[in-house]
């Protein structure tokens, strides 16, 4: 089949890439020409043939975002349920005691991850990193989405038991982790394989203190052999952090530097407790610049962390320090450009400025900061020969106006309402705004009923015996 090039046609606005100064800059009143192979042109007047022509007139055209870090699993089905609610014992962070009772069952797995790549591509999002348990159609749904994929299938030896709402315990099965790092590795290869040429597959140990050093040992190893890209979380939250204490008395970077792990192909999974940050017990400074030495990446969660009360101290010192850091979702709502908005002002409060951070540097952390971390210069950046990944945001749109500048609309004000088309590899993948490769529609309906099993099991699992009114309380009382 031929392919086939389109122009948009005098666009508003372009945020195009400067190779000369390796950053994103304005362009206005330009084209940008682009078929499935690549994109074509990016500048004034474009003369070569067109087969398809957009006007441009309303229209600002930029890179596609990179995600680098989000989890598909049962992510769309913990919405409204423990926003309010955490352990105090553990930080007041929710992710042990109650975040772990909900998880989806086979039937509500694909409905999940439908929900979570629809509402990533509505958010701009072109590439996206998953880590998740595989299900059935995962690698399926993520090339039927049309999206750029990076599938993660996460393996631990350790499950987390806590004991009476105030201590983490560890139950480990170590014949049970290597096994499901077999299955692992069995499943980036058929992703790695897959046809469509946008599927690739991660290797993801998944928590630092659920994996034992050597598996997280074997797994880099292999994953280097293969010349692949490794996630983990690591130094996510304070009681982690005081298990490495414990175990070690290392930090996570200091442990993962001393087991030869560190480099430029490991996405470090929020890193947020490093031995600057102010809830810890170290008074030093180091792990920023270990780090940045090493050329480890790190994928920076906001929406997540802070509505626990909690934020990494901070975006703008991390990049001042040398840092790669990406953007990633996490858990819900699953929109990028909130997610940038968050970064943002999280990244001022903790750094207690408004200098701290500026939108430019946001936007290439979202964008050239998580290629950077998946290893590409291809993706993130509108420039001849670079993938045809690219959004058309919509300058009309009402809370895209007044426009005197209008990344700053979109990241502080308008977010995915203003996103008309997203293209990955030249094929449109949202139009008018309406994802056109998925049933998002259907998957939301199956949510509801996904929910209520997935709760009637929460009640069923906590160790306590708690019921869903006691573990996930509305936030206003039922009228009498």
């Amino acid at each position: 089949m031929t392919d086939t090039t389109t122009v948009v046609r005098n666009a508003a606005w372009v945020i195009a890439w400067d190779d000369d100064t390796s950053q994103h800059v304005y362009m206005q009143d330009a084209d940008v020409a682009f078929s499935k192979a690549e994109i074509l042109y990016v500048g004034p007047s474009y003369q070569g043939d067109a087969d398809n022509e957009i006007a441009g007139s309303s229209i600002m055209v930029m890179p596609g975002l990179v995600n680098i870090h989000c989890h598909s699993g049962d992510e769309p089905i913990a919405k409204g349920l423990f926003e309010d609610i955490g352990t105090t014992a553990l930080w007041g962070n929710a992710l042990y005691e109650y975040s772990a009772l909900i998880d989806a069952d086979e039937d509500a797995k694909a409905a999940c991850q439908t929900v979570m790549l629809s509402d990533l591509m509505r958010s701009g999002v072109t590439t996206h990193l998953d880590i998740a348990s595989p299900a059935p159609k995962w690698l399926s749904l993520a090339a039927d989405s049309g999206l750029r994929s990076y599938l993660a299938p996460g393996f631990r030896e350790a499950q987390w038991r806590l004991a009476g709402s105030h201590r983490l315990d560890f139950e480990w099965n170590k014949a049970r982790g290597r096994e499901r790092y077999a299955e692992a590795l069995a499943f980036v290869a058929d992703a790695r394989a897959h046809p469509s040429g946008r599927i690739d597959g991660v290797i993801a140990p998944s928590q630092i203190e659920t994996c034992s050093e050597e598996l997280i040992q074997d797994a880099v190893a292999e994953a280097r052999s293969r010349r692949m890209r490794i996630t983990i979380h690591a130094a996510q939250t304070m009681a982690e952090h005081e298990e490495l204490l414990r175990r070690t008395g290392e930090t996570a970077p200091v442990m993962l530097e001393r087991m030869g792990i560190l480099g430029p192909d490991l996405i470090l999974g929020h890193c947020i407790f490093l031995d600057h940050h102010s809830w810890t017990r170290q008074r030093s400074r180091d792990d920023l610049t270990r780090l940045a030495r090493s050329g480890t990446s790190i994928a920076h969660c906001p929406v997540t962390f802070a509505r626990s009360g909690m934020t990494l101290e901070s975006l703008g010192a991390y990049r001042r320090a040398g840092v790669n850091v990406g953007i990633g979702t996490d858990s819900y709502p699953f929109n990028m450009l909130e997610e940038l908005r968050e970064a943002l002002i999280c990244s001022r409060v903790s750094g207690r400025s408004v200098f701290d951070l500026d939108t430019g540097g946001l936007f290439s952390a979202a964008t050239i900061g998580g290629a950077k971390a998946l290893g590409r210069d291809d993706i993130g950046r509108l420039i001849s020969g670079a993938k045809a990944d690219l959004v058309l945001v919509d300058l009309s749109h009402p809370a895209m106006q007044p426009i005197h500048d209008p990344l700053r609309n979109l990241i502080h004000c308008a977010a995915e309402r203003a996103i008309r088309d997203v293209y990955v590899d030249g094929q449109v993948v949202v139009k008018d705004r309406r994802v056109v490769k998925l049933d998002y529609d259907g998957a939301v309906r199956e949510l509801q009923d996904a929910q209520k099993r997935a709760c009637r099991r929460a009640e069923q699992d906590d160790p306590q015996g708690r019921s869903l009114s006691s573990l996930a309380p509305f936030s206003l009382p039922l009228a009498r």
